[in-house]
């Protein structure tokens, strides 16, 4: 592997975990900034969300306490094409744990954005 697909995979890497970050989830243009316009995800609750509706449960939108921190392990990434990265991963929030993955696609202006996203519940 080459030093620019390392990269390519690294920036979609520090994408992913920003945006599990609780700091950036409550914020509307953090969370905006960092899923492309064309997002749809399959929830590990079986939802189908898209950009504007995931702002509904996170950012400005989310009420009381900041969320805790999600655990995350196992975070691999495979480059698929010249800018577009699919990474696998768990997290395990406070017990609810699911098998995730992710597809990254890079903009020239934009820079990394998640532009599919997938939960699946796990034991």
């Amino acid at each position: 592997m080459t030093k620019d697909e390392q990269a390519q995979i690294q920036a979609a890497i520090e994408g992913e975990l920003r945006l599990l970050d609780p700091v950036v989830r409550a914020s509307d243009d953090a969370v905006r900034a960092l899923l492309d316009p064309e997002f749809f995800e399959f929830g590990a609750s079986g939802a189908r969300w898209d950009r504007e509706t995931i702002l509904s449960v996170t950012g400005a939108a989310a009420s009381g306490d900041p969320e805790p921190p999600t655990r995350v392990s196992d975070m691999r990434g495979t480059l698929l094409a010249p800018g577009v990265v699919h990474l696998t991963f768990r997290t395990d929030d406070g017990g609810r744990r699911a098998n995730r993955s992710s597809v990254w696609r890079r903009h020239p202006e934009a820079g990394w954005r998640m532009y599919f996203h997938q939960g699946t519940l796990t034991d």
